[in-house]
Order: C-alpha cells, then sequence, then structure tokens
C-alpha cells in the first residue's frame, strides 16, 4: 500500500484546507489532484487515490473543501462558503499546492461531479497535462429523468430551502446527500441548477471569467449510465467548457464492470473498482 500523509494548506481568503497525500513506492511519475463532488468527504476516495498512487505511480491529493468534512472549523451556521469558493478558490489552491511541492512533475486533474466543472477558472490551468471529469457537467433541474423528478422537486422547492433556512445549513445527512453543507454552498447550488445558465450567471460576479483558451490538454469526460442526478446527456454538455481542449467522452455502463448499479457517488467504492481502470482509459 502506498504511505499515507495527512497535509495541510491555505486557500484565500484565509481557508485551511486538510487532505491527505498518497505517495507512491517508487519517485512519483506524477502528479494527481482529487477534487470531490458535493457533500462527500475525501476519505471516500482514500482507495482509489491509494490505486492511482499504485497504478500510476502518481503522488495523489484528496482534501476537503472549507468548512466541510476535515477542513471543518467552527460552526456550520457562521460558514460564508459559497460553491464559488469550493470550486475556483479551494480547487486551485489544491492544484497549487501539488505544483509547490512538485514542481516537477506533470499535474492531471481529476474531478467528481463539482470537482470536473472549474479547471477553467483556475490560475495555473494552462499547467494541467490531464483533466478527467466524472459524473460532472452543467446540470439543470429539468434535465433528470422522469422516474428522478420527483426527488428534484422535493429537494430544490421544499426539502433543501426548508431546511436550510430552519438549520442555518443544509442538513446533507438528514437529506441522504452525504456531510452537511454551509447554507452559501446550498444556495448558490440551487440557483445555478434552477438556470439554464447554469453558473455562466456569476461570471465576472462570484466567479471571475473562465479562461477556455488556458485548458488545452486532452480532456475526458466519463458519465455512468444509470446516474439520474447527472446523466450522460448532462455530462456531454460540459465539453462546451473546453472548448480548445481535446475531449473525448465515454460512458460506463453498470453491465460493463459487472455491476447491478453505479449511480451518482458510487464509481469510487471499493465495490467498483474495476470501473477505475476505464477512468483513466
Amino acid at each position: 500500500m502506498p504511505k499515507t500523509h495527512p497535509v495541510q494548506f491555505n486557500s484565500a481568503p484565509g481557508a485551511v484546507l486538510n487532505g491527505t497525500l498518497f505517495l507512491p513506492d517508487a519517485p512519483p511519475c506524477r502528479a494527481i489532484v482529487m477534487n470531490g463532488a458535493t457533500g462527500v468527504p475525501h476519505g471516500y476516495y482514500a482507495r482509489f487515490a491509494a490505486w492511482l498512487a499504485e497504478t500510476e505511480q502518481a503522488v495523489v491529493l484528496t482534501y476537503d473543501y472549507r468548512d466541510f468534512g476535515a477542513s471543518a472549523g467552527g460552526s456550520l451556521r457562521t460558514s460564508r462558503a459559497t460553491m464559488a469558493d469550493w470550486g475556483v478558490g479551494d480547487q486551485s489552491a489544491a492544484a497549487d499546492f501539488l505544483l509547490e511541492t512538485y514542481p516537477d512533475l506533470p499535474l492531471w486533474v481529476i474531478g467528481h461531479s463539482l470537482g470536473g466543472l472549474f479547471v477553467p477558472f483556475h490560475a495555473q490551468a494552462d499547467r494541467v497535462e490531464r483533466v478527467i471529469a466524472v459524473a460532472s457537467g452543467p446540470a439543470h433541474w429539468s434535465g433528470h429523468p422522469l422516474t428522478f423528478m420527483p426527488t428534484v422537486l422535493f429537494f430544490w422547492w421544499l426539502a433543501g430551502p426548508l431546511l436550510t433556512l430552519l438549520f442555518g445549513y443544509t442538513p446533507g445527512r438528514l437529506l441522504g446527500l452525504g456531510e452537511n453543507l454551509p447554507a452559501g454552498v446550498f444556495w448558490q447550488w440551487r440557483r445555478w441548477c434552477l438556470s439554464r445558465r447554469f453558473y455562466r450567471r456569476d461570471w465576472g460576479k462570484s466567479l471571475p471569467v473562465p479562461r477556455f483558451a488556458a485548458v488545452r490538454c486532452p480532456v475526458t469526460l466519463i458519465s455512468i449510465a444509470d446516474d439520474e442526478m447527472l446523466p450522460p446527456a448532462t455530462v456531454a454538455r460540459l465539453r462546451q467548457f473546453y472548448p480548445e481542449a481535446q475531449v473525448d467522452h465515454r460512458t460506463i455502463s453498470p453491465a460493463s464492470i459487472g455491476a447491478r448499479r453505479i449511480g451518482h457517488i458510487r464509481l469510487f467504492s471499493d465495490r467498483n473498482a474495476a470501473a477505475w481502470p476505464a477512468v483513466l482509459g
């Protein structure tokens, strides 16, 4: 098994992020930052990160966004974090940490859901050698399968707003989202998913203007055939945010790895490890 080290690094403005560094047995030939999905603690990606360290001879960073998981500080009710803070500030800080720590290694970015949306916003986007975005795309509430629509309507128009107002944060554990979320993350996420412009509406405001021309490396989009939250058609729309890149879109089906179900989250669980080589391609 690879060696692991707890790490801590800064993200503006003044946020301290905690994570884990996975080191291969031999000298690493690349560095990989693993950007997680909304509500998913970085420990969930540990086995995948260890596998990457072994098979890719890579140093791999997993971490939690500000005010979440291992990076939580005080009360969630006092958090001012937004999804833009997570996607631009924290993801960029994680890449900076690897580039500063291993300046001679090429950098890969693997992003799950939220983790694959923001590379064109990062200052160091032109230094990324490869992007792999898994179950990631500009979601709109109307783009889910009909069987999932009652859950969507209940979450965005009833339970999500009501419980966030009541608790002062979004009770992700209660809602089946994973861990609890800062209210600002939920409200911005909701605004994007209720708009056909998605996060375009915040460009030049809470988000910087993306630098599309900076991302010219190979970009792999991975969709999951039975993912109701980010179906393949939604993942395909992420291509428009990488117009200068060499984009390849592949879909993994449960049957192709002998699984009954994968869904939005479970690709990185041990039970679906047979799909991991397909993620790298």
